[in-house]
């Protein structure tokens, strides 16, 4: 299973938006890239559309050679053609249980037998796709964020039956690409950023349900607070600097408190009806619909300045 060292070919399965962050993250350190979608149309506008976002991080200083970069990119006409001589592959299938097992089995069959195959689900264990396979101890999940070219975290969750070695292999690969690999050592849903992502989220529908604040103030709170030291550090190095004797006197201290906040944090909020019309209407006082789109390209410009400034001090992703 030596796909760190083999050639280096990927194959990406499905061009959405997170197919052609797959395809940037590969070919940017030196990777042959083939896509393939079943959207013909999709793959057929795939290139062009990785070449806008391969300009604009050579714009901001982040890559050089964005159409030499592009030139390693190519479609292909078919998942076999896509297959052959990929060391990786990639698959990003839409989030339907059925779609993934029915897409593993072609793979499997079709891939190269020493190919290690990940797939981008956000949710879904690779146990309830991969079990069918013959091959299926090289099968995994690697679930990246969205941008991968700009947010390094990958999440690697094995299946009860996938390899040591295709495990290591596909943490080579990642690492060797400048992603930053994350283990999660036994399949749960979610894996771990959705679910740390949602225990926010959660008391922030709380918090809003309750009329504690806006949801305006809410988002202050983590950009303008939490988020601040997130951006360097993860929450358990933030309490271990918050108290003089480390993460157990910060234990000590606050213990007591968050143990009694948790105690009222018990009930689900449920993420319909009028607290999400009023979410929305807020939201959208605040960013009309018609500026959605604009929007997200001030995002991932501030995600792009926020990578530079970390490359610059060491980080060394992308």
């Amino acid at each position: 299973m030596g796909a760190g060292t083999a050639a280096r070919r990927a194959a990406i399965i499905g061009t959405g938006l997170i197919g052609q962050g797959w395809a940037i993250v590969f070919a940017r350190m030196g990777w042959d890239v083939r896509l393939y979608d079943v959207n013909a149309a999709m793959l057929a506008e795939a290139r062009s559309l990785i070449l806008q976002q391969l300009r604009e991080l050579e714009k901001q200083g982040l890559l050089d050679g964005a159409d030499a970069i592009v030139d390693r990119v190519q479609a292909a006409g078919s998942l076999q053609e896509a297959l052959k001589g990929a060391t990786y592959i990639q698959e990003n299938s839409p989030e339907k249980l059925e779609i993934k097992r029915a897409l593993f089995s072609e793979l499997d069959a079709l891939a190269e037998p020493h190919a290690i195959i990940g797939s981008s689900t956000s949710s879904i264990p690779a146990s309830q796709f991969t079990e069918h396979l013959a091959g299926r101890q090289r099968c995994l999940v690697a679930h990246p964020v969205n941008p991968p070219y700009l947010i390094p975290v990958v999440e690697l969750c094995p299946a009860p039956w996938t390899s040591p070695e295709a495990l290591a292999a596909a943490r080579d690969v990642m690492a060797g690409i400048g992603q930053k690999p994350v283990l999660v050592r036994r399949e749960v849903e979610g894996f771990i950023l959705n679910r740390l992502q949602g225990a926010l989220l959660q008391e922030a529908f709380r918090l809003a349900a309750e009329g504690i604040a806006s949801a305006e103030d809410i988002d202050t709170t983590v950009k303008d607070g939490l988020g601040l030291r997130w951006s360097f550090m993860g929450p358990f190095e933030t309490i271990d600097l918050n108290a003089p004797g480390g993460i157990a006197d910060y234990c000590e201290r606050y213990g007591g408190l968050y143990q009694s906040i948790g105690a009222t944090q018990r009930e689900c909020v449920a993420w319909e009806g009028a607290l999400v019309n009023a979410l929305s209407d807020e939201r959208r006082g605040l960013l009309p619909a018609k500026d959605l789109a604009k929007r997200r390209f001030w995002r991932d410009e501030k995600l792009m300045r926020l990578m530079r400034h970390k490359q610059c001090n060491g980080d060394n992703n992308g």
